[in-house]
């Protein structure tokens, strides 16, 4: 899909088939997260791309989860704290580098979207 992306990677933890409209979201998310890599230098680990409506509920993500679009990634960067990789995200997103969303910081990685509208937690 880019450089350094596979499509395995975004794929639904629970093996379930990615819808045709979700995998173009993933692929645009992709791009997105190219970008970053090669901003950082490093490699980038998807913990969580696209989820199925099932799986999804089985892990206790909300309803309305950008991951059940294909518009979201819950990533770590080799190397870097969480803290780290948000603040380097939000710099991106304010300079136009990056496309607007969500994103959340955890304590083991960070959440970032695509959704259109600032959305922080």
């Amino acid at each position: 899909m880019t450089n350094n992306f596979t499509l395995k990677e975004f794929e639904c933890n629970d093996g379930s088939k990615m819808p045709s409209d979700v995998y173009l979201n993933i692929v645009k998310l992709a791009g997105q997260l190219q970008f970053l890599r090669d901003y950082t230098g490093k490699a980038i680990k998807i913990n969580s791309g696209y989820r199925s409506p099932k799986y999804n509920a089985k892990i206790g993500g909300v309803k309305n989860s950008q991951h059940l679009l294909g518009k979201a990634a819950d990533i770590r960067i080799e190397g870097m704290k969480p803290k780290e990789v948000h603040s380097i995200i939000e710099e991106l997103i304010s300079k136009g580098d990056m496309l607007q969303g969500g994103l959340g910081l955890y304590s083991s990685f960070v959440h970032y979207d695509f959704r259109g509208k600032k959305t922080r937690w």
